[in-house]
């Protein structure tokens, strides 16, 4: 038995709104679809997350130099940069480095960052263990923040077929404005709790 109504015009309004209501949720779901496949595969250069990392099982004699870079949008009055140009270090030997941020402007702001690595092809193999990428980070006005990042390369990469020569890897952070009610609200160490309090904070 059809749940379409026997009138043409309401069938085909009915068939209309199905239609939208299909198309919508395709949309709402693509976002997240594409952001998971991009954990996964690396694509675009996504890089890995991993909550621990076993880094004497790992290390492998081979050097691998990362590069780093640092920008921001610019709706956003800060000041962000890498406090090193780049590392050597061994294939599966843990990296931890870090980068400035300055709030340039005379009010709280909130901002997150994007990033990604490059060549792309390295995505796959290059693995986050912890990240101020990984949450917001609210800043007070005229506010300085160390922020750290700590990453390995898996080794598989020496024996993958496509990124068996990657030596080089370029790490690529862009901070955004991320302003929020909650977070423009906040001052001193409540600031410093919702961004994660991983950050080195000064003034």
């Amino acid at each position: 038995m059809s749940l379409l109504p026997k009138d043409k015009n309401q069938r085909v309004l009915v068939q209309l709104v199905g239609v939208v209501l299909v198309m919508g949720a395709l949309a709402w779901a693509a976002v997240p679809f594409y952001n998971w496949f991009c954990r996964v595969t690396g694509y675009g250069g996504t890089t890995q997350v991993a909550a621990s990392h076993d880094e004497a099982a790992d290390i492998i004699d081979e050097d691998i130099t990362i590069r780093f870079d640092g920008n921001t949008d610019p709706n956003l009055p800060w000041t962000f940069r890498p406090l090193q140009n780049e590392m050597t270090l061994k294939i599966g030997q843990d990296g931890l480095a870090f980068y400035e941020a300055v709030n340039n402007s005379d009010k709280p702001i909130t901002g997150r960052a994007s990033y990604n690595v490059a060549p792309e092809i390295a995505g796959s193999f290059f693995v986050k263990i912890d990240c101020f990428c990984f949450t917001e980070q609210t800043l007070q006005p005229g506010e300085r923040v160390e922020m750290p990042v700590t990453f390995y390369v898996e080794p598989d990469i020496v024996t993958d077929r496509d990124a068996y020569k990657v030596r080089d890897i370029t790490l690529s952070y862009t901070f955004h404005q991320y302003a929020t009610p909650e977070t423009a609200a906040l001052t001193g160490d409540q600031a410093a709790q919702a961004s994660g309090g991983d950050a080195i904070r000064t003034n």
